[in-house]
C-alpha cells in the first residue's frame, strides 16, 4: 500500500535521525518521503554548518499518512512552540501511523500523542517519557497500536525497516535491508548502557545532565500548561 511519510525537520535536528529512515524509506516503491518544516527555509542539522535540509512542505499545510519526528538538540524549539505542538497533535490525530526516532518521542509526548502508549527514545532520556504519560520501553523499536518509536540515532535505520514492513510487507523490508547491506557488526559492545562499561555510561550521563534537566523542565512546563 502506498503512503506519504512526513519527516519533521527543525534547526539542530540530528542528521542521522533524518538520514537513516530517509535512506531506507525513499528506496521503496510506493513510499514517498517529504520533509516538513515550520517555514519554507532550510535548516542546519546539529553541529553541521555546511549542510542544509530543505523542506518539501510546511507544517501548517502538511497532511502525511505517516508522521515522523526525529530528535536532536533542536527539539527544544518544538517543545517551546505551542503552535507547532498543536499542529503535530492535529496531524497525529488523522495519521495512519505516528512515529519518532530518538528524542523525537519527547516531542510527540509534549503534543499529547503518546499518553498511555508504550514508547522508546534515546536511553539517556528514556525515563522522561513518564512526564508525558507514556510507558517507557528500552526496546530498539516499539510498536503500540499505531505508534512506532525507536531508540537513539542509529535505531532510526531499524525503525525505517520496521515501518516498511508495516506498509509494504516483510519481504519489501528485507529487500531494502539487503540492498543497503545493513548487517551491523560494531567493533565494540558499547552501543547500549546495558553492555557499555559502567564508567563510560556514568561519564556520558554526567556530560548530558544539563541537557537532561533542560528537557525535563520544558516537558513539565508543557504538561502543566
Amino acid at each position: 500500500m502506498g503512503a506519504t511519510i512526513g519527516i519533521v525537520i527543525f534547526p539542530e535536528v540530528q542528521l542521522l535521525d533524518v538520514a537513516g529512515p530517509l535512506d531506507v524509506l525513499s528506496g521503496v516503491d510506493g513510499i514517498e518521503v517529504r520533509l516538513i518544516g515550520s517555514t519554507s527555509e532550510g535548516v542546519r542539522p546539529d553541529g553541521l554548518a555546511n549542510v542544509t535540509l530543505a523542506p518539501d512542505d510546511i507544517l501548517a499545510q502538511a497532511e502525511p499518512d505517516v508522521l515522523m519526528v526525529p530528535g536532536g538538540d533542536g527539539i527544544r524549539f518544538l517543545l517551546e512552540d505551542a503552535s507547532a505542538l498543536g499542529r503535530l497533535a492535529q496531524i497525529g490525530a488523522q495519521a495512519r501511523f505516528v512515529t519518532s526516532v530518538c528524542t523525537g518521542a519527547l516531542v510527540l509526548g509534549a503534543a499529547g500523542l503518546l499518553r498511555g502508549y508504550r514508547a522508546s527514545t534515546h536511553w539517556r532520556y528514556l525515563d522522561l517519557l513518564r512526564l508525558v504519560g507514556a510507558i517507557p520501553s528500552d526496546e530498539r523499536v516499539v510498536r503500540d497500536r499505531n505508534r512506532i518509536t525507536s531508540g537513539g540515532v542509529t535505531a532510526g535505520i531499524d525503525f525505517g525497516l520496521a515501518l516498511v514492513a508495516e506498509l509494504q510487507g516483510a519481504d519489501a523490508a528485507k529487500a531494502r535491508q539487503l540492498m543497503m547491506q545493513y548487517d551491523p557488526k560494531p567493533p565494540f559492545d558499547a552501543g547500549d548502557p546495558r553492555g557499555a562499561p559502567p564508567q563510560i555510561v556514568a561519564e556520558l550521563s554526567a556530560r548530558t545532565r544539563d541537557n537532561y534537566e533542560r528537557r525535563a523542565t520544558l516537558l513539565r512546563a508543557r504538561m502543566a500548561g
